[in-house]
């Protein structure tokens, strides 16, 4: 029988995976929601008994997405210890603290935008007047003034949507390409133009920098910022790493062929849509692709 004693790195990770922060609510999930998460794990890995104790005789055929997110809140059986299982499930399943700890990422996102759903406040109507000023008197005025504050908060809601999935993309997808994220304090890869201070990396695997991209648009708030992202294959090579840039979205615009072009200047490449998605589902390992294949399909 395993003691139920954690070393560092597993508190580490379960620590993570518990609580999700950031502007907006907050998430903390309980034990009870990790165990289920566990359960879920064990279920799509292949190994449905060792995820009995947890779910008893409820029968789960969908996976994850096949459960509503009131499921994973019920209590468990008082009898399973949400130590003791991790330690069982990491002892018996390869790569299990690799998915668990992503599907725990999906999880709390998920539960942070059902709760950034039902708290985002309509916006005040004088704020947003003067958006009325090319769709005056093409309609009645009352008609107006409710579609402008509603196509506010929608705009609002999908601003928040986007800003929560790149948020959630970028650990899931440094997980399965083997790599690892570093911030600028710690970041190998410098700045050309300034040596001591490092530079933000999405991902580092081997000798390649990704920088990863739900999309590149011609959008104007990204005009101000452009030529930083530029420079991210320059001080790549300057570096020693190969710059490689992986846009998930295939939709072109000058803006990417101009990344694409800056990229391969400095013996980089860029992977773009299906390319994209491929490379991802050849450097995940059988693990990580279950993961992926199950939260979004592209695969």
């Amino acid at each position: 029988m395993l003691f139920p004693t954690l070393d560092q790195r597993s508190r580490a990770l379960i620590n993570k995976a518990r609580h999700l922060g950031g502007k907006g609510p907050t998430v903390n999930l309980e034990d009870h929601e990790l165990l289920r998460l566990c359960a879920i794990v064990a279920i799509d890995l292949n190994q449905p008994s060792l995820a009995k104790d947890i779910v008893k005789d409820e029968t789960i055929s969908n996976g994850y997405y096949g459960l509503p997110l009131e499921w994973f809140t019920q209590p468990t059986p008082k009898s399973v210890d949400f130590v003791e299982t991790f330690l069982q499930l990491r002892q018996e399943i390869s790569d299990f603290e690799t998915y668990f700890a992503n599907l725990c990422e999906i999880h709390k996102h998920r539960v942070k935008f059902k709760l950034i759903l039902e708290q985002q406040k309509l916006p005040q109507i004088e704020p947003i007047v003067p958006r009325c000023l090319l769709e005056y008197k093409l309609r009645p005025s009352e008609a107006l003034a409710s579609w402008l504050v509603w196509r506010k908060w929608l705009y609002d809601i999908d601003n928040r949507s986007a800003q929560e999935t790149g948020y959630l993309f970028e650990p899931i997808l440094t997980a399965a390409i083997g790599g690892v994220s570093y911030p600028a304090s710690k970041s190998p890869v410098k700045r050309a133009d300034k040596s001591s201070n490092g530079r933000q990396v999405d991902c580092l695997e081997g000798n390649h920098a990704y920088e990863f991209k739900m999309r590149v648009t011609i959008a104007a708030s990204n005009q101000g910022r452009f030529k930083e992202e530029l420079d991210f294959a320059r001080d790549c090579n300057y570096s020693g790493y190969i710059p490689v840039l992986l846009v998930l979205d295939p939709t072109s615009s000058t803006r990417l062929d101009e990344l694409i072009a800056e990229y391969s200047k400095y013996d980089g490449y860029a992977l773009v849509g299906n390319e994209a998605w491929k490379h991802i589902e050849d450097k995940a390992g059988s693990t990580m692709e279950n993961l992926l294949r199950s939260m979004c399909g592209y695969l």
